[in-house]
């Protein structure tokens, strides 16, 4: 019996454009099945293989659709930390919309960093947001998902 192959679901209410372009290029082409997350409507060329789910407007509405969606083995795109800690508990990847792979051996570092960051701007204390995302995040990214795809959506 054949292994399916795994489905992406992507945090779309954060994923920069460029990114949810590469994504929709890269499902297409390895016929990956893909699904765009937001708490609003998003424009999407019509494809077979990627879908978008509009979820209620609410604190977590789209992390919630994903974590009770995903499976083993399927990869979720985010920079939402709390969001990858639990998918990665229940058996997802995870990759940022900067190439960056988030897994058990690291993603309790990575909350433990922000959470301490939210209670220093709490404090008053005034801290950097996150970088602008550059041509070579998008390129990062883009070898990154690549790579994955290679590896896990052969069909």
């Amino acid at each position: 019996m054949p292994i399916p192959k795994p489905t992406l679901w992507v945090d779309a209410d954060a994923c920069p454009r460029v990114a949810r372009d590469i994504i929709v290029r890269a499902a297409e082409r390895t016929r990956t099945q893909t699904w765009m997350v937001a708490n609003h409507a998003l424009p999407l060329p019509p494809s077979a293989w990627v879908k978008s789910r509009s979820v209620a407007h609410g604190f977590d509405a789209a992390d919630n659709a994903i974590v009770e969606a995903v499976a083993t083995g399927d990869l979720v795109i985010t920079s939402d930390l709390p969001l990858a800690q639990e998918v990665i508990e229940r058996g997802a990847e995870v990759m940022t919309t900067r190439g960056e792979s988030l897994s058990i051996d690291n993603i309790k570092a990575r909350v433990q960093m922000r959470d301490f960051m939210e209670t220093l701007r709490a404090s008053g204390e005034h801290t950097r947001g996150p970088n602008a995302y550059t041509d070579g995040d998008r390129r990062e990214f883009a070898n990154a998902l690549d790579r994955w795809l290679q590896h896990h959506a052969r069909g």
